[in-house]
């Protein structure tokens, strides 16, 4: 009787043995899953990487890519940048598909610039998400998603003035010089736009001097401008109650000049440092305005285009309609090789860095 205990408890250990073999559950586990906390303070990520009144939060750098790609899922000081704009993409899709549906939109001419009006949203929506998703990697990577982010903002400013152009202005304002001028003034503000943006990122070096600021601010304040040049003259000289856009384009005007505002200034963050590292920053702000100033323009456009679409080839004709539009491709060849080239320049800085340190 004890001999066969003996024996079935050799076979136990024997068994229990075996197990310990095997791998743990925690061994099946990629190692390039992010960890609990991931995340590190300031002082641990390069100066290139740090912003101001920011103290924790951050991603450490040199991560495999699929490291960033899951960071989607975690808490870190980019998350909510990453998920103002992600979200606002399949909502944007969403109000597109109800306003269609009840329009009978069809795509053609008349709805050309309507289209490529959402195009250049999701576009500058996307650059927007790739930039803060990806940019901890290196700094390498954080330049050129960061002129990626730039080219699709150049690319929503031509796409917002299209709209515009077609379906909100009215007889008088297109007939003045500004009027006149518009459709190759925001196309070259827009590039001017992304141009700006590119050398001032490549120029300057953080802490970021105001001069950075003030070369983004201009040329996109001027493409600004020119792109709402149409929606204002309309606000100030039709009647509201008669318009079921005009509250629509107001409303769009006045969540630009927000997030313009909470991105030229680093507020609550610059009176709380280290308080608003997850949530609150300004440039969580700025993005959560400029999604909402996208949906009250697609709101407005719609009513425009629904109100005008019988009337857009008798007013400005197929040819100029076309024409209008195949600068809209121009415009994204032209910023993307301003930024290549202006990422090219970077990468042999870059490199020059990487051989003075060795």
């Amino acid at each position: 009787m004890s001999s066969d205990i003996l024996q079935r408890l050799g076979t136990l250990s024997l068994s229990v043995k075996h197990l310990s073999h095997l791998p743990r559950f925690s061994d099946l586990i990629p190692s390039s899953l992010p960890s609990s906390s991931p995340t590190v303070t300031a002082s641990q990520v390069p100066v290139l990487f740090r912003e101001p009144y920011i103290l924790s939060g951050y991603r450490p750098v040199q991560q495999p890519w699929r490291y960033y790609l899951l960071s989607l899922f975690q808490r870190h000081n980019e998350s909510l940048n990453v998920w103002t704009h992600l979200l606002a993409g399949p909502v944007l899709l969403l109000r597109w598909w109800a306003h269609a549906g009840a329009l009978g939109f069809t795509f053609d001419s008349v709805s050309l610039p309507l289209s490529l009006f959402l195009v250049s949203s999701l576009t500058y929506l996307f650059f927007s998400v790739a930039a803060h998703l990806f940019q901890s990697h290196s700094e390498h990577a954080h330049y050129f998603f960061f002129f990626m982010d730039y080219v699709g903002v150049a690319v929503y400013q031509y796409g917002c003035s299209l709209g515009h152009y077609f379906y909100t202005s009215e007889a008088a304002w297109r007939e003045s010089c500004i009027g006149l001028l518009f459709l190759p003034g925001a196309a070259f503000f827009g590039w001017l736009s992304c141009a700006g943006c590119c050398f001032a990122k490549s120029r300057y070096r953080r802490p970021y001097p105001v001069q950075r600021k003030i070369c983004q601010l201009i040329p996109t304040s001027l493409a600004y401008m020119l792109g709402i040049s149409p929606v204002v003259h309309r606000l100030l000289t039709v009647s509201w109650t008669q318009e079921p856009s005009m509250p629509f384009h107001a409303l769009q005007i006045a969540s630009f000049l927000l997030s313009a505002l909470f991105f030229s200034c680093p507020i609550p963050e610059r009176f709380f440092p280290g308080h608003c590292d997850l949530v609150g920053q300004g440039h969580q702000i700025f993005h959560l305005f400029l999604s909402l100033c996208t949906m009250f323009q697609l709101e407005a456009l719609f009513q425009d285009y629904a109100r005008r679409r019988d009337t857009v080839l008798e007013i400005f004709g197929e040819k100029q309609l076309w024409w209008a539009c195949v600068s809209f491709p121009a415009l994204i060849l032209c910023c993307f090789l301003m930024a290549l080239i202006t990422m090219r320049h970077m990468t042999k800085q870059l490199q020059s860095k990487q051989e003075r340190e060795k």
